[in-house]
């Protein structure tokens, strides 16, 4: 017995209409809201110096192996996110890179890790609940035990966040969790408590999004006061205001996050991509539900290619 090209195709082909029909009419769900509880950090690169302590923190904390960079191995010192670094600070700079907090010819640092997504599509796309969601906090949680190492939360994280562990024998997906295991002992996130110049400060993100706010009405050239360590902290240190960009990313962008960002460059040349305000988790469960729904397109699918295989096989008797 032999399907022939042709016939495969066909049936291929007119599948992929049916799914293609079937994906125009399928409505997004409503989109999930941030929670009133919900726990993040808001990071200001005007304030950033870049000196990696909440790198080295996080890595303490979370007991994350060192991330070399050279072929001397001396030296923890991770370019990006991976398997090892749960967070890390990254730079851009354009020309002489001479001004701190410039697009043109100058430089910014950006804090990247986990931004634990109010509609997270990580969340989403795990077929086994291996990504959870809190439900009072917010935070976006890993779970080892459930994990099956299909990575789908890498294809559907729109901000590249979570890593697999290529190099272990029993691999997990490895992602920045906001330090909960601090939180459940009455702490905080580790790179928040230690960051020596309150780039990074913890708190309700409602509180968080009000003290961005209220950054963005500085009078550049102006003294203000910037908490260190939480949003509502009784330390605290005067500094010269720098402009911003008028606008809290993390705010809005697909559907809200839970770790904010204030900067003067634009975010997309800090790795932050631009997104819609519809959430990609919304949008994709409605496809899937659409043309999953009660298995319709699947089952029309394989009863198309039982058709060329039971053809044939008349062909051949």
């Amino acid at each position: 017995m032999e399907i022939k090209r042709r016939d495969f195709l066909k049936v291929a082909a007119g599948g992929g209409l049916m799914l293609a029909a079937g994906s125009q009419q399928a409505d997004a769900r409503a989109s999930l809201e941030r929670l009133p509880d919900a726990l993040g950090i808001l990071y200001d690169a005007t304030v950033c110096i870049g000196c990696k302590a909440c790198v080295s923190a996080c890595k303490q904390n979370n007991e994350m192996p060192p991330d070399f960079s050279s072929p001397d191995n001396l030296w923890d010192n991770p370019l990006d996110l991976s398997s090892k670094t749960l967070n890390v600070i990254k730079l851009y700079q354009d020309g002489d890179a001479s001004s701190k907090d410039q697009e043109a010819g100058g430089y910014s640092y950006v804090k990247r890790h986990c931004m634990h997504c109010v509609d997270p599509a990580c969340v989403s796309a795990c077929p086994v609940s291996a990504l959870t969601k809190d439900p009072e906090t917010g935070i976006v949680g890993y779970h080892k035990n459930a994990c099956i190492g299909c990575r789908y939360c890498q294809i559907a994280c729109p901000y590249n966040i979570p890593k697999f562990e290529w190099d272990d024998p029993f691999p997990q997906i490895r992602k920045c969790q906001l330090c909960d295991h601090r939180i459940a002992e009455g702490k905080y996130s580790a790179c928040c408590e230690f960051c020596p110049t309150g780039a990074s400060i913890f708190g309700r993100v409602e509180d968080l999004l009000l003290e961005a706010k209220k950054r963005l009405t500085y009078e550049p050239g102006t003294y203000q006061t910037y908490p260190i360590g939480t949003v509502d902290s009784t330390y605290s240190v005067e500094r010269k205001v720098t402009p911003y960009l008028n606008h809290v990313y993390g705010e809005k962008e697909g559907g809200g996050t839970q770790y904010l960002v204030l900067a003067n460059v634009p975010f997309e040349k800090l790795g932050l991509p631009k997104l819609r305000e519809l959430p990609i988790a919304a949008r994709s469960e409605g496809l899937h539900h659409t043309i999953y729904k009660g298995l319709i397109a699947p089952i029309v699918f394989l009863g198309g290619l039982l058709y060329v295989v039971h053809r044939n096989t008349k062909k051949d008797e």
